[in-house]
């Protein structure tokens, strides 16, 4: 008989919540309730976090108008209700480049996303605007990291 597993409820309010979280999972083992490994996972949030530190990555011009319309027409309402509900909608698309190959080294991975972190705590100067949403403020931006990374992380079950 098979085991099921069913996604985490998560909600992280601090990062040391989340290296604690990835280090668990790489230390002890997990199953997958989605398509991403850990390494994938940690990867993608490593990406992600840094975009706001160091700029997004070039957008074709379609894609780029695609985002501006979604910004102007739903972007300060998605924004209002992620940060209300801590949530976010499952199966959105991604930017291509921070969707990583599975099976990768998953301790080189968490060490990227700890470092990740660690440049975004540390950051003092200005945040690139958010393609979608636009300019947003460090605590704006905390959450919206934080949530991002406990959607990713519920798909992750710890052995």
């Amino acid at each position: 008989m098979a085991t099921t597993f069913s996604r985490r409820v998560l909600d992280y309010r601090d990062w040391p919540a989340v290296i604690a979280d990835v280090e668990r999972l790489g230390r002890d083992g997990y199953s997958k309730v989605g398509r991403w490994d850990l390494s994938q996972t940690c990867d993608h949030l490593a990406d992600w976090l840094t975009f706001p530190l160091d700029g997004f990555p070039p957008t074709p011009a379609p894609i780029r108008l695609m985002l501006w319309t979604l910004g102007k027409l739903v972007g300060r309402k998605a924004l209002r209700k992620t940060l209300a509900t801590r949530s976010m909608p499952g199966g959105a698309p991604t930017i291509p480049v921070t969707v990583h190959q599975s099976g990768g080294n998953a301790a080189e991975a968490v060490e990227r996303l700890r470092t990740a972190i660690s440049r975004f705590q540390a950051h003092s100067g200005k945040f690139y605007p958010s393609p979608i949403f636009g300019h947003l403020d460090r605590e704006t931006i905390s959450q919206l990291q934080l949530i991002h990374c406990a959607h990713h992380l519920s798909f992750l079950a710890p052995s």
